[in-house]
């Protein structure tokens, strides 16, 4: 479809990179044009994307994509803002454009996609089907922050690892940096169509740096209220301390996507953990220590009261055992903190239930495909899943809306889907879904300059 000379104008004003598994995408201007270029200069990215999810929605729920689609627009649509409505708008008509014929319903339902199979669909399957998911939402993710007397030069240091399904974290490889024309630029990680990070890794140049790692086996899902993608992505681009952050996605809170966020603040040099369910919160805030994330909440209330136990004292679990290596980690190099140890600490593969290296299920940067038991959480031995990505930031990065990423595991190392599928024939079924993921090196996203380590 051949441009008008507007939309031409806001082509010419976006750009895109390809380096080292990621996609650098630069977007600005009005919600409409922003979505415009996004949509149009990750068009291919978003017609693999649908092929894979709706195979795997179907395969893994037993439920076609679209069923979630609908039902997402029903409880959404209303609940996005004229903003965000704009910009879906916008990316569904970049979509179009760039020949991939796309509604703003459609945007809806990938943004929304995650928060309804991991959130609504355990809440309101016995509404659909006698049989269902019997837990809710599992182990994804680690990071940690810290600052004072734990960083090499007293300022704040951030890093996340992403852990999901290895067919997902390849769609989870765009750098969005957006510059509206209200509010904060942001550079998030994303994927294709998307208008909140969902992997939740955003720097802005409000000074504020934001990661998550999500609560295990919560449960709770409010359809009357705005849904996390909404709230997350409006306090990156309205909030400017850690407070107003924290009341902007505590807003109108739904349950989807309950999260530990970690939170820091250039400006003021303080850190902040903020777990948030339906119910209950809480927040805590610092100075001068530490927080990490291993997907269990530490406010008792919301650990007994909105969760499943999943492990918090338990060292042969995921997050019990992710637990104690922080505290191990964290102390074992306090006051040399920087970007290079968190580098290291992300890619962690020490298990402290075995007591050596071994990486699996247990450990910072996952190694579940390598799993050869459950991990008691919900997940089958030697399923093609873990660690995805590295990111990681020190406060001077911050200050330039920058920072260093990995696109693939943590510690580099490599996954071929054949080798898998030849070793493990149970998962052969995701063949033709599952891509491999070779051994990336670190990229330093420099204010909009790209460069390899």
């Amino acid at each position: 479809m051949a441009l008008t000379a507007e939309q031409q104008t806001w082509i010419d004003g976006a750009s895109r990179v390809d380096v080292a598994g990621w996609i650098y995408v630069r977007i600005k201007g009005a919600p409409f044009a922003r979505g415009f270029q996004f949509g149009y200069l990750v068009a291919d990215e978003w017609r693999e994307a649908l092929r894979v999810y709706k195979y795997m929605t179907f395969q893994d729920f037993g439920m076609d994509y679209d069923f979630f689609v609908e039902h997402a627009v029903k409880m959404h649509k209303d609940k996005l803002g004229d903003e965000l409505t704009k910009e879906m708008e916008g990316i569904a008509a970049g979509l179009t454009a760039a020949g991939q014929p796309a509604t703003i319903d459609d945007v809806i339902g990938i943004n929304a996609w995650m928060e309804l199979t991991d959130y609504w669909w355990p809440a309101n399957h016995e509404k659909f089907a006698k049989q269902g998911p019997k837990q809710a939402r599992g182990t994804h993710c680690s990071a940690f922050v810290a600052t004072g007397s734990y960083t090499a030069d007293g300022k704040i240091v951030l890093g996340h690892t992403s852990w999901t399904d290895f067919w997902q974290g390849a769609f989870e490889n765009v750098l969005l940096d957006i510059t509206p024309d209200e509010g904060h630029r942001i550079v998030m990680q994303t994927g294709p169509g998307w208008v909140a990070s969902m992997s939740d890794y955003y720097v802005m140049d409000s000074g504020l740096i934001v990661t998550e790692t999500t609560i295990a086996g919560f449960q709770g899902y409010d359809e009357e209220k705005t849904p996390e993608y909404v709230r997350a992505r409006l306090a990156c681009q309205y909030g400017s301390t850690i407070d107003d952050w924290i009341q902007t996605i505590r807003k109108d809170d739904n349950g989807g996507y309950a999260n530990s966020w970690l939170i820091g603040d250039i400006k003021t040099n303080e850190i902040a953990r903020y777990e948030e369910g339906l119910i209950y919160t809480d927040t805590q805030k610092s100075t001068d220590g530490y927080f990490y994330g291993n997907n269990v909440p530490f406010y008792p209330p919301l650990a007994h009261l909105e969760c499943l136990p999943v492990g918090f004292n338990d060292i042969r679990s995921a997050s019990g055992a992710r637990r104690v290596r922080w505290e191990q980690m964290l102390n074992q190099h306090k006051g040399a903190i920087d970007v290079e140890i968190g580098k290291t600490m992300i890619a962690d593969t020490f298990d402290p239930y075995l007591g050596f290296n071994n990486p699996n299920s247990r450990t910072i940067c996952s190694h579940i495909d390598a799993e050869p038991s459950a991990n008691g959480e919900g997940v089958p031995p030697y399923m093609p899943f873990g660690s995805v990505d590295g990111k990681v930031a020190s406060a001077d990065d911050v200050a330039k809306v920058s920072f260093w990423g990995r696109m693939g595991r943590a510690d580099g190392v490599a996954f071929d889907a054949e080798e898998h599928f030849r070793q493990h024939p149970q998962w052969a079924w995701q063949r033709g879904y599952l891509a491999d993921r070779p051994s990336q090196p670190y990229v330093y996203f420099d204010n909009g300059e790209v460069r390899e380590q």
